[in-house]
């Protein structure tokens, strides 16, 4: 039998499992603080855990189930890992700082199919889902790496935006929420966390209906279908139509404001008419709308796309704000290493492939 990451269970699965097994309730309670809070290594680190039950959780789960391939460290703090998991698939994780805390943005899926033309994530194909573990262990090995340093610092932000597009990964997504979100582990706040997708129309109306309050990012990147069909495939299943209706129907259930993820393509969707028309698109809500402009990073593969200028983002970001749009510009981090999402993956494929 094989043995799963028993961080893919949220504290109710683990309790059940427990109980099942003729395990105190109480034992969910040691466990997780040994998980979440003292972060240990080895199940025979949990000093106040009988020994049977250490040997059952032995026998069922493993603590580690990623190993780090690369960790690349930028001059302004933001560190990208390349972790490998037991099946020999690479993922990226990575650490940003900010003013407000430490963020970290992982992946919820190896290789992609959503099919952005601009993308470096969907370079390869979806081979598989991760497992709630999976994910879990991205905070989990970004977390410790912290603790090694000795300073205190913390993971206080997550943003679900790597590669793959979570809500395709639904029922391991949510796994994942309520375990970090959880107050007796991690304790990240639901208002900490942002779940991004690229539009899965029938999946967001789901989303809405769950009673966890994390915040809701949209991959937009253009107002009108002809665009968005060039240069997202997505929109082809799931035209602005359908969009904007469960956008309505997210807002009607959880009255939060979405943001709008916008990359800035030059001389594609960076002029002012398409300012204008992602305006009148979202101006009936526009009070839970804010509107994130994406300068472009470009990459190798798709050559056909640029970084907008500095003038067209300034003239775009104007047109929004006088239409009463909320908006900013979000320079990225780590522009000295692979930056775009995806690109370090790439990168280290086509170069075992090559050896």
């Amino acid at each position: 039998m094989s043995k799963t990451s028993i961080y893919g269970l949220t504290y109710k699965q683990l309790t059940e499992w427990l109980v099942e097994r003729g395990e105190k309730r109480f034992r969910a309670d040691q466990v997780w603080n040994w998980l979440y809070k003292k972060r240990i290594s080895n199940f025979s680190e949990m000093r106040n855990v009988n020994k049977d039950t250490i040997e059952l959780l032995e026998e069922n789960f493993v603590l580690h189930t990623l190993g780090e391939e690369i960790r690349q460290e930028s001059k302004d703090g933001t560190i990208k890992f390349l972790f490998k998991l037991s099946d020999g698939n690479l993922i990226e994780t990575v650490l940003m700082r900010f003013p407000y805390g430490l963020s970290v943005c992982v992946t919820t899926q190896v290789g992609c199919n959503i099919g952005c033309t601009f993308c470096a994530s969907g370079l390869l194909p979806k081979s598989r889902d991760l497992t709630s573990g999976e994910i879990v262990e991205q905070i989990m090995n970004v977390q410790k790496h912290l603790d090694t340093k000795g300073e205190g610092d913390r993971v206080s932000h997550i943003v679900v935006m790597g590669i793959g597009e979570p809500l395709d990964n639904y029922k391991n997504l949510m796994d994942f929420l309520y375990v970090v979100n959880d107050d007796g582990g991690l304790n990240i706040g639901a208002r900490h966390i942002t779940v991004s997708t690229s539009g899965l129309a029938h999946k967001m109306y789901e989303f809405a209906d769950t009673d966890i309050q994390v915040n809701l990012a949209l991959s937009l990147h253009a107002p009108n279908n002809e665009l968005r069909s060039r240069i997202m495939k997505i929109n082809k299943a799931f035209p602005i139509e359908k969009l904007m209706k469960a956008v309505d129907y997210y807002l009607e259930k959880k009255n939060r404001r979405i943001t709008y993820e916008y990359i800035m393509l030059r001389g594609i969707n960076d002029h002012k008419e398409e300012a204008i028309q992602l305006a009148n698109l979202i101006k009936d809500h526009r009070h839970l709308a804010y509107v994130n402009l994406i300068p472009y990073n470009t990459v190798d593969e798709h050559s056909e796309y640029q970084r907008s200028e500095s003038s067209s983002i300034q003239q775009f970001f104007e047109t929004l704000k006088a239409r009463g749009i909320h908006c900013g510009v979000r320079w990225e981090n780590g522009a000295d290493i692979d930056a775009a999402c995806g690109q370090l993956r790439s990168k280290q494929i086509k170069k075992s492939k090559a050896m």
